[in-house]
């Protein structure tokens, strides 16, 4: 895992459903190693992101701006790990991710994540309001000759103090190297006809948990998110 922390990177998102994982896993296990945390090869990720009250982290999403932030903080919950990252995408295409280490998870941006904060971002803490959580459980998959990675999250939930939802049948895989690389991943998902496409979990529990929010540039990614889990071009709400 060290050869590939990967913290500057491309990524690249697929969504597939999860009936179709353990036959994609198994076309795939000559070619990657698995990670494994205490005899566990699927992990719980517990993430709470941090907005402005008027979702301006969001907003940089969903209008499209080429160089955007995440702010969140993570727990690993089978290595009881929790870190403050940050996540700068920049107008190159590329994901820079930076983090410092929590005894807990908080909801207040404070001490190391305070310094972190002004080092990497324009952002100050005190315009940052913890928005919703994201959970979910993640395999994670390494190439066995390249330096890459990849991601496979299920069992999607996002809440907050309004609300809960639970996303089932929908995995978001995202693949993620330094530099372009032979990669197993990706030549299986063009063989099945998986379409490169998704949306960043944050901007997904956005849109399931606060109904009013605008989100009309995220409306292909919806409408595949829901052909692949219902088989229809459905419009999203």
């Amino acid at each position: 895992m060290d050869s590939v922390a990967l913290m500057d990177r491309t990524d690249t998102k697929f969504v597939f459903r999860e009936s179709d994982l353990i036959s994609f896993l198994e076309q795939l296990k000559s070619e990657y190693r698995v990670l494994e945390v205490k005899g566990n090869r699927i992990s719980r990720y517990e993430t709470l992101y941090y907005d402005t009250c008027k979702f301006d982290l969001y907003h940089s999403h969903q209008r499209g701006k080429p160089s955007r932030y995440k702010i969140r903080s993570r727990r690993y919950v089978e290595s009881d790990l929790s870190f403050f990252e940050v996540k700068f995408k920049t107008n190159k295409e590329r994901t820079i991710k930076d983090r410092v280490r929590q005894n807990a998870i908080s909801g207040v941006i404070e001490n190391e994540a305070e310094v972190l904060l002004k080092e990497k971002t324009p952002l100050v803490p005190q315009n940052l309001e913890a928005k919703l959580w994201t959970n979910f459980s993640r395999i994670t998959l390494v190439n066995k000759k390249y330096p890459e990675r990849v991601t496979i999250d299920l069992a999607l939930n996002f809440k907050n103090n309004d609300g809960d939802t639970t996303i089932d049948n929908l995995v978001i895989a995202e693949v993620k190297q330094d530099n372009a690389v032979a990669s197993p991943f990706l030549d299986l998902m063009k063989k099945n006809h998986v379409r490169q496409g998704s949306m960043s979990k944050y901007c997904y529990g956005v849109i399931n948990l606060f109904n009013k929010i605008k989100h009309n540039s995220f409306k292909p990614n919806l409408i595949l998110i829901k052909k692949t889990l219902y088989g229809t071009f459905a419009t999203s709400k």
